[in-house]
């Protein structure tokens, strides 16, 4: 029997399953995960899709399961069989210039949204206590610099996130409950529909891929390095659970907004365009507590996404040029400092609504997703390094499927996104 022959024998169907309070050890870049795609962003784009179509679109959460599992896996699978995080695998099998495209394109898209997530923090904070958004954000990015320039990073990050990610379940179900709970019968419709209404592909489309991105499955095989996550950790459920964890966190936050769009704003025909608004619209019905919970779940998903957002940029940009990216290394922690530095003058001077840059951040994220995926997917199927392993059918299958849908998306995106933003910087 060959040596890799050997280790799936004894990483495969000889490791047994870990039981629940150990799997729930083990877990944690799944939901950092979690804290960066529900960011400003992802609030306001759920919101908006419950807004504009009622409970006709909710079914959209079961691609963002399918999805976001099947990146999260392959992306854990092939760190494993690899021994190299994502992007590192990619410069191995692929080549520097392909890591490096990669690297520099995730990286620009995270400073972009850097900047939402600071004017999404600086909102929470004036809803809250009624100072001004810039002082709030500059509080929150303070907290942000020093959970970055702490001893034991990873585990500060991970427990703030999963704080914030609490406060954000527990905010938005208060809402849904303050406005009453949705019509039970619509929203069975809604989640056996599969419709799409007449001008909601591109929100819709937005919403899958601002909810399973394959740039967080890539980014999640560097948080499991730093988690210390070993081959048994592939069979034994640690991972599956993982990305699991991820995605139920992901569609309970997204779900329950859609939710609250579709219960009060969308019978009155109200529209928002920044998640700061859902909290006066939500008053008549709530009162004053209003500002306070959409204070809190906005803090919360401008806080975890700030933290984590701007660190994965680092990360992957490093990661495409092999450079050291442990988050302790100066590497990660000064040039971090310096994206929230510039991404604040860049904020302020914007007035916290950088139309221009969220466009710019739409632009790269569709030419990151579609490239990081395309590698990703290759290296799935190459027959070397999954020589000595079970041959993951179904995940690949899967992997294909949903590729072939980023394609789709990336197409949509690109189309809409490249236009507004010529047309904002006046050409």
């Amino acid at each position: 029997m060959s040596d890799k022959n050997s280790q799936e024998a004894l990483f495969g169907s000889d490791v047994k399953r870990l039981p629940l309070k150990d799997l729930v050890k083990r877990i944690g870049p799944g939901l950092i995960a979690t804290g960066i795609v529900i960011g400003p962003g992802a609030v306001t784009t759920s919101a908006m899709l419950g807004a504009n179509y009622g409970y006709a679109l909710i079914w959209l959460i079961i691609p963002i399961i399918f999805m976001g599992i099947t990146f999260m896996m392959t992306t854990n699978r092939l760190a494993i069989v690899t021994g190299l995080p994502t992007i590192h695998a990619i410069k191995k099998y692929y080549g520097p210039i392909a890591s490096g495209v990669v690297g520099v394109a995730v990286f620009l898209a995270c400073l972009f949204f850097t900047m939402g997530n600071i004017s999404g923090t600086g909102a929470g904070m004036n809803l809250i206590f009624g100072i001004n958004w810039k002082l709030g954000s500059v509080i929150m990015i303070a907290i942000v610099l020093y959970c970055y320039f702490a001893k034991n990073v990873y585990s500060k990050v991970e427990r703030i996130i999963t704080l914030c990610i609490l406060v954000m379940i527990v905010s938005f179900y208060a809402t849904l409950v303050g406005v009453g709970g949705p019509d039970w019968g619509g929203l069975g419709k809604g989640m056996v529909g599969f419709r799409v209404p007449e001008g909601s592909l591109a929100t819709a489309l937005a919403f899958i891929s601002t909810n399973a991105a394959v740039t967080s499955g890539i980014y999640a095989t560097y948080l499991g390095k730093e988690k210390k996550w070993k081959k048994e950790d592939l069979f034994n459920g640690v991972m599956f659970t993982d990305a699991l964890v991820h995605v139920i966190s992901v569609v309970l936050i997204s779900g329950a907004i859609i939710l609250v769009g579709a219960i009060v704003l969308h019978p009155q025909g109200l529209a928002i365009k920044a998640p700061a608004q859902l909290a006066e619209m939500l008053v008549p019905i709530m009162g004053p507590a209003a500002k306070y919970i959409m204070g809190l779940a906005l803090v919360g998903a401008g806080f975890s996404s700030l933290l984590a957002n701007t660190q994965r940029g680092m990360v992957l940009l490093g990661a495409g040029f092999d450079r050291d990216v442990g988050l302790e290394t100066k590497f990660i922690r000064y040039g971090c400092l310096i994206c929230l530095i510039f991404s604040m003058i860049v904020c302020y001077s914007y007035g916290g609504s950088p139309t221009q840059l969220i466009l710019m951040a739409n632009v790269a994220t569709s030419i990151a997703t579609p490239v990081g995926g395309l590698f990703i997917l290759l290296l799935l199927w190459r027959k070397d390094i999954n020589e000595g392993y079970k041959k993951p059918t179904a995940l690949r299958v899967c992997m294909t499927v949903s590729y072939v849908f980023v394609l789709i998306m990336t197409f949509t995106a690109l189309r809409t996104s490249i236009p507004k933003l010529i047309a904002s910087l006046g050409f």
